[in-house]
């Protein structure tokens, strides 16, 4: 800094200024000893939608199964619900109590409950609840990269943390926490590209590293929740000062309910709730009343657990059918299946001259190796075969049986 002062002939303090302004903008980052680094990528980075061909079935954008998801006209017509006043609670009380059982059934004590828009709303507002521009934070490496995006855009620092079939790997997060992460934010399960899902063991080890920085923020990502197909554990100790969960209801329920709850810590979730005051004020009580109804609704409970059974036997299929073409592939839960290639480009053109059309590993990556995401939620069996077919032949020449 003093020496680009010096040849600007500016004061020292005015181009410090301007670095805090460039990182709090999200546009570089600093890096302890390596100095200040400029963002790969724009603090929002816009996507394009890709335009296929009409014969091209899309596989690409992570949807759920629309036929396993609840029927809303007949819940809409039974509740003829009434729009919420100013003055009265931001969170509806049915659904705060379906929110804490839901919780519960999974062994998490909820206790202190918020209402926010979607996933992503929920964690930006944990973010900028507890982070500034500059700290560091741990992710999953590959991963979703709205974490990623969203993190820049807030001048955090991600730091990758390698992901196994069984979530984060032990050792590889022991050198994120001792770098200095002030948070983590990850998937319990359904995690986004691979399907790694904790287990019981893996669970406990990443707790015991936890243990022992006991001010990092653990954010949970429990995007999927019950259609995950995978057993829920936690990493957010009920001990710790700081902790959150945010389990949305887009892949059970529906994208476009636009709900998710979080359970947190006291000074978590009552940050959390503040902001939104000064903000949007409290999510449409008319969608906390169709997801209240939902919740606690035997039939809509009933297609769930179903959904959840179509889902894993569907993930099963085309893991199957590509290891008899002799491609490894991943996915213990949730909707995609992760297939390491090592052209991901080719492969996806490949594809999509076979007519489908799956997602490049690049825009999930930070360090980790290259592969395609494949949703598989709406992939009868009988197309999982063609489909493992058509990949075997899109990879590369003597890739097949190396992949893993």
């Amino acid at each position: 800094m003093r020496a680009l002062a010096t040849r600007l002939t500016l004061s020292p303090a005015t181009v410090a200024a301007a670095f805090r302004l460039l990182r709090t903008r999200g546009l570089v980052t600093g890096d302890g000893r390596r100095g200040t680094i400029v963002c790969a990528k724009p603090p929002v980075a816009g996507r394009a939608t890709l335009a296929l061909p009409s014969n091209v079935r899309n596989l690409a954008l992570g949807n759920p199964d629309p036929q396993m998801l609840p029927d809303l006209a007949p819940i809409l017509a039974r509740l003829k619900p009434a729009g919420r006043l100013y003055g009265t609670a931001a969170n509806r009380s049915d659904l705060v109590r379906a929110a804490i059982r839901m919780f519960a059934a999974d062994g998490i004590a909820a206790r202190e409950i918020a209402i926010v828009g979607g996933a992503f709303d929920g964690i930006e507002r944990i973010f900028t609840a507890h982070l500034r521009a500059g700290d560091r934070i741990a992710i999953e490496d590959p991963g979703y990269p709205d974490v990623l995006d969203l993190a820049r855009a807030l001048g955090l620092l991600a730091r990758p943390v390698t992901v196994d079939d069984r979530g984060l790997v032990p050792a590889d997060l022991a050198r994120a926490l001792k770098a200095g992460v002030q948070a983590l934010v990850m998937t319990p399960r359904a995690q986004n590209p691979t399907g790694a899902a904790l287990d019981a063991d893996r669970a406990g080890e990443l707790r015991a590293l936890l243990k022992g920085y006991p001010e990092v923020l653990v954010i949970e990502d429990d995007h999927a929740g019950p259609i995950a197909g995978a057993e829920a554990f936690t990493l957010a100790d009920q001990a710790r000062a700081r902790w959150a969960i945010v389990r949305s209801m887009s892949k059970s329920l529906g994208p476009d309910l636009r709900v998710a709850i979080v359970a947190g810590d006291a000074l978590t979730i009552g940050r959390v709730s503040g902001r939104q005051r000064l903000g949007t004020g409290w999510v449409s009580h008319i969608l906390q009343s169709i997801v209240a109804e939902l919740l606690n609704d035997a039939e809509t409970q009933k297609l769930i657990r179903r959904a959840a059974k179509k889902y894993t036997a569907r993930r099963a299929a085309l893991i199957d059918a590509l290891a008899r073409n002799g491609v490894t592939a991943h996915g213990r839960s949730g909707l995609n299946v992760w297939i390491p290639v090592s052209e991901e480009g080719a492969t996806v053109q490949n594809l999509i001259a076979a007519g489908w059309a799956v997602s490049p590993g690049e825009r999930f990556r930070l360090e980790s190796a290259p592969g395609v995401r494949v949703t598989i939620a709406a992939l009868k069996r009988e197309d999982a075969v063609i489909l493992a077919a058509a990949i075997a032949a899109a990879v590369q020449p003597g890739e097949r049986g190396r992949a893993a």
